[in-house]
């Protein structure tokens, strides 16, 4: 009498998923991937300008100080350095783009830019500039 291994249908089943099932878990996972990409991607782009301006803010106020202690700003030749040589910035700061910020000083007020996202001056949207000058108008049409 030879003795034979049957499978019953409730052991069948414990092996694991299908090849089918395994591709609907893949299929549903990478829709609620899309979906999520779709709505945190503008936000992410939002945020990085949000982060230039507070960035642009603050270079402002270390410029404030810079003049407060030498009684003048720091030419264009010699920009953010000086705030650096200082110690009023701890180093040369960068936008969220990973740009440096540019500053010129120019009919006796400091400017400082970001040329956003493309890093050239110029562009809409998310390349659009932000500078020091569209803060202060910001500020004072906020009044």
């Amino acid at each position: 009498m030879s003795l034979k291994k049957t499978h019953s249908p409730q052991r069948r089943r414990q092996r694991g998923m299908t090849l089918i099932e395994i591709m609907v878990v893949i299929t549903i996972l990478g829709l609620i991937m899309a979906a999520v990409g779709v709505a945190v991607i503008p936000r992410l782009d939002e945020a990085k300008r949000d982060t230039a301006k507070m960035d642009i803010g603050n270079i402002h106020n270390a410029l404030k100080l810079y003049y407060a202690k030498k009684g003048r700003y720091p030419d264009t030749s010699t920009g953010l350095r000086a705030l650096v040589e200082t110690q009023t910035l701890e180093q040369m700061p960068k936008d969220p783009w990973g740009n440096e910020y540019v500053y010129m000083y120019e009919g006796g007020k400091p400017l400082v830019t970001s040329y956003g996202g493309d890093g050239v001056s110029g562009g809409e949207g998310v390349d659009a500039d932000i500078s020091s000058r569209d803060l202060q108008k910001d500020s004072v049409a906020s009044r």
